[in-house]
C-alpha cells in the first residue's frame, strides 16, 4: 500500500515538474519575442533615419550637378552665339566682296570689248597701210616679206653664221668631252683582244702520208668527206699542212673537228667519215651551247631560251671583216652596260640588246631579211621584252631610235666595230672605198676637190667659195653625210669636213 502511494506521488511530482517547465519555457518565448521585436523597431527607426539622410544629401548633389549643368549650357550657348556672330560677320564680308568682284567683272568685260574695238581698228589701219604701202612699193604683201627677209640674211648672214658658229662650238665642246669622258671610261674598262678568223683553216699533220690516206683511192675518201662536211679540202705541196676551205665557218668547225679526230683515229674511210662527221656536229653544237651560256652568264644577260642561246652561240663561228660576232657582241655588251650606268640608263637592257643586236647573223642566206629584221623575229618568237627589241633593232638605223638604250646600242656598236685592231678589210676593198668616199663628194656641185683621209673615217671636202655660201656649206657637208649613208656600206662613222676658204690677194709695188 506504501509502495502503491509512493509510485503515485512520484507520478504526480513528474507530472507537476513538466507543468511547471512548460510554463517556464512559455514565459521565456514571451520574453524573447518582446525583445526582438524591439530590435526590428529600433533597425527600423534607424534605416529610416539613414535614408533621411541618404536622401538629403542625393539632394544636395543632385542640386549642384543642377547648377553645374545649367552653367554648362550657358556657356555652350554663350559659344553658338559668338560663332553665329561670326558667321554672320563673314557672310557680311563675302557678299561685299561679291559685290566688288562683279563690279571689278563687269569693267574687265567692258575694258575687253573696248581692246577688241581697238584691236580691230589696229588691223584695219595695218591692212590699208599696207596696201597703201604695196601700191606705192609696187609689190604685194608676199613679194614685200621675201625682199625684206632676203635683205636681213644679206645683212645679217654673217652675224648669224657667226653666232650659230659659237653657240655650236660651245655646245659641241661641252658634249663633246662628256662624250670622251664616257666613251674613254667604257673604252679602257675594256680591253678584250680579238681573235680573227678567215674563209680557210689550216690542219697540221704530223706527216705527210696522210694526205694519201684522206684523199684515198680514187678521191673516195676526199669526195666523202666534202660531200658530208660541205667544205673544200686543198691539199697541196705544204708540208705538214692541210687546208679547209669554206664561206661558212660554222661547216669549217665541223670539218675541222671531224678531220682531226679522223687523224688521231687513223681509220679514214667514207662509213668511218660520215660516222666522225656526225659525231663532230654534235661536239660542235656542244661547244655552241657553252660558249652560249658563257657568253650569257659573262654579260649578266640571263634567263634566255635555251633555243635562243644556241642560235647565240653559232655567232661564235660567225665573223664580220675578220671579227668574231660573238666576241664583239659581248664586247658590245660590257660597253653598252658602263655607258647606261654613266647616263642612268637601264643597264640590264642595254647589256642584252648590244648582246642580241647581231643574232640574225646566225642564221644562213635560205632566211630572208636583213639581220635586224632576222633577229627581230627570232626575239619575238622567243618572248624577250620589246625594250630589249627596241634597244637592239636600230644599231643600223633600219629602224628609229626609240629608247635611250637603243641609242647606246649603236653607240657601242661603232665603239667595238671601229676601234684600231678590231676589224680586219682587204686592200682592194679599203681602196675601194676610199674612191667611192671621194667620189660621192666629187659629184655634188661647188666642189673643188675632195680627200678621203683617217683610212676613210673622214673626208675633207674643198668647196669653190665663189659658188658657196657659207650657209651653203653646211647644207652640203649634211648632203654628203646622207648620201654617203645610203650608198655605201661602211663600219663605224665617217665625218665630212667642208672647207670653204677666201683669200683676197694684192701686190704694193
Amino acid at each position: 500500500m506504501s509502495i502503491t502511494y509512493a509510485l503515485i506521488l512520484m507520478g504526480l511530482a513528474g507530472l507537476a515538474g513538466i507543468a511547471i517547465g512548460y510554463i517556464f519555457r512559455w514565459l521565456y518565448g514571451l520574453s524573447q519575442k518582446g525583445s526582438i521585436e524591439v530590435e526590428i523597431k529600433q533597425i527600423l527607426l534607424n534605416a529610416r533615419e539613414e535614408a533621411k539622410k541618404i536622401t538629403a544629401t542625393a539632394e544636395e548633389e543632385g542640386k549642384k550637378i543642377l547648377v553645374e549643368a545649367e552653367g554648362e549650357l550657358k556657356e555652350q550657348e554663350d559659344k553658338v552665339t559668338r560663332a553665329e556672330e561670326r558667321v554672320f560677320k563673314r557672310e557680311e564680308a563675302l557678299e561685299r566682296k561679291q559685290g566688288e568682284l562683279d563690279r571689278e567683272l563687269e569693267g574687265v568685260k567692258g575694258r575687253i570689248e573696248e581692246v577688241k574695238a581697238i584691236k580691230e581698228r589696229a588691223d584695219t589701219l595695218l591692212a590699208e597701210r599696207t596696201s597703201e604701202l604695196a601700191k606705192v612699193a609696187g609689190l604685194t604683201k608676199d613679194e614685200a616679206k621675201e625682199t625684206l627677209y632676203k635683205e636681213l640674211e644679206r645683212e645679217s648672214g654673217e652675224d648669224l653664221m657667226m653666232r650659230l658658229a659659237k653657240l655650236e662650238r660651245d655646245g659641241m665642246e661641252r658634249l663633246e668631252r662628256r662624250a670622251r669622258e664616257i666613251l674613254t671610261t667604257a673604252i679602257h674598262r675594256l680591253g678584250n683582244s680579238v681573235a680573227s678568223d678567215t674563209m680557210a683553216t689550216a690542219i697540221t699533220i704530223p706527216n705527210d702520208d696522210l694526205k694519201g690516206k684522206i684523199i684515198g683511192k680514187e678521191g673516195r675518201n676526199i669526195k666523202a668527206f666534202e660531200r658530208a662536211t660541205g667544205v673544200e679540202v686543198i691539199i697541196d705541196d705544204t708540208p705538214g699542212n692541210i687546208v679547209l676551205s669554206s664561206y661558212d665557218p660554222l661547216r669549217r668547225a665541223v670539218a675541222r673537228v671531224a678531220l682531226e679526230n679522223l687523224i688521231i683515229d687513223g681509220r679514214i674511210q667514207p662509213a668511218k667519215i660520215e660516222e666522225t662527221v656526225e659525231k663532230a656536229k654534235a661536239e660542235v653544237n656542244k661547244i655552241i651551247k657553252e660558249k652560249a651560256e658563257a657568253a650569257a652568264f659573262e654579260t649578266g644577260v640571263l634567263n634566255l631560251d635555251p633555243r635562243l642561246l644556241m642560235i647565240l652561240g653559232r655567232l661564235h663561228f660567225r665573223t664580220s671583216y675578220g671579227q668574231s660576232v660573238l666576241q664583239h657582241s659581248i664586247e658590245m655588251a660590257h660597253i653598252a652596260g658602263m655607258i647606261a650606268e654613266e647616263l642612268g640608263a637601264n643597264p640590264a637592257i642595254a647589256r642584252a640588246g648590244a648582246l642580241l643586236h647581231d643574232i640574225g647573223k646566225a642564221l644562213d642566206h635560205e632566211v630572208q631579211g636583213t639581220h635586224v629584221e632576222i633577229g627581230r623575229r627570232i626575239l619575238q618568237k622567243f618572248n624577250v621584252s620589246e625594250e630589249v627589241i627596241k634597244a637592239m633593232q636600230a644599231h643600223h638605223e633600219e629602224y628609229p631610235y626609240e629608247t635611250t638604250e637603243s641609242v647606246i646600242v649603236q653607240v657601242a656598236d661603232a665603239i667595238s666595230g671601229g676601234r684600231p685592231g678590231a676589224r680586219r678589210d682587204s686592200v682592194e676593198n679599203y681602196l675601194k672605198r676610199l674612191a667611192d668616199i671621194e667620189a660621192i663628194a666629187n659629184s655634188f656641185a661647188g666642189v673643188e676637190k675632195s680627200y678621203a683621209i683617217s683610212a676613210g673615217r673622214e673626208v675633207r671636202v674643198f668647196v669653190k667659195p665663189e659658188e658657196m655660201s657659207d650657209l651653203a656649206a653646211r647644207d652640203l657637208a649634211r648632203n654628203i653625210a646622207l648620201r654617203i649613208e645610203s650608198d655605201l656600206k661602211y663600219p663605224g662613222e665617217i665625218k665630212i669636213s667642208v672647207i670653204r676658204e677666201t683669200r683676197a690677194i694684192e701686190f704694193a709695188r
